[in-house]
């Protein structure tokens, strides 16, 4: 991952795009959060994150100028509480495959008034009950939803059913789901930080290493059933893995490379 730095900021791409725009090309640095948006002194109408690793959209100060915004194929799971302050002239957001998983995740988007065309495609939310509906009627300023324009008959059912008796029970419903899915999604960080994490780049290396000096058939099937078995070559044996098991099947290759060898 690539810190977004200053200079990574004056040295990125800048150009006018096919629409006559200033535009920032801060695609695939694998950049995990926005910050020192400073540096860019407010002089990009357009400012593409696409192909990153960032997981919320924040981190932004006022950029008066800043129109669109593209973050196709990120991490975002969280959408900031007071992103008009920061961008009061933002017209489209493209989220495009990221993470968002409910309904009510979207409704920071609401604030910001001049907001016209929404992106959300290949997100989880998506596939969520009246989805596109939710969205008609919690953004009633938006003029295109994932590449489709909103007619007015789609506007008149979203109010229609979102003002109903049971559209307010719909509403409390799909806040509740977002507020569950956050809590367990908090609990899930934290016990994924006591798990044991993967192979380190220093192991990668030694399982590398370990297969291109594999020489039989045999030894290279060995090494991959170990692997299966979360056994890393140079990492401590695991419960119930003793040395003599690994002493046995070192004699076992040994022995395959002497057939081979024909000794």
């Amino acid at each position: 991952m690539v810190k977004l730095t200053p200079d990574l900021i004056y040295q990125a791409m800048q150009y006018i795009n096919p629409v006559r725009d200033r535009e920032l090309d801060l695609r695939g640095y694998k950049i995990p959060v926005i910050e020192n948006m400073g540096a860019t002194l407010d002089q990009f109408d357009c400012i593409d994150f696409s192909d990153n690793d960032i997981r919320k959209l924040d981190g932004f100060p006022l950029l008066k100028r800043l129109k669109w915004l593209l973050l196709n194929n990120n991490r975002i799971v969280r959408i900031s509480e007071g992103l008009e302050k920061s961008l009061p002239s933002l017209e489209t957001l493209v989220l495009t495959g990221n993470q968002i998983q409910e309904l009510a995740d979207l409704d920071p988007l609401a604030s910001i008034k001049s907001l016209r065309t929404l992106s959300l495609l290949h997100n989880p939310v998506t596939t969520r009950q009246h989805y596109r509906a939710y969205v008609i009627f919690r953004i009633p300023h938006l003029r295109v939803l994932d590449f489709r324009k909103i007619k007015m008959k789609e506007r008149e059912d979203a109010a229609a059913l979102f003002k109903s008796k049971k559209g307010k029970e719909l509403q409390k419903e799909i806040a509740k789901k977002a507020k569950n899915a956050f809590q367990n999604a908090a609990a899930a960080g934290s016990s994924e930080e006591q798990k044991p994490t993967g192979p380190t780049a220093e192991e990668l290396w030694k399982i590398r290493e370990a297969i291109s000096k594999a020489s039989s058939l045999e030894e290279v099937e060995r090494l991959n059933r170990l692997l299966q078995a979360g056994q890393i070559p140079g990492r401590a044996h695991p419960p119930g893995v003793s040395q003599m098991d690994e002493e046995m099947d070192e004699e076992e290759s040994s022995h395959n490379r002497s057939m081979m060898n024909g000794n």
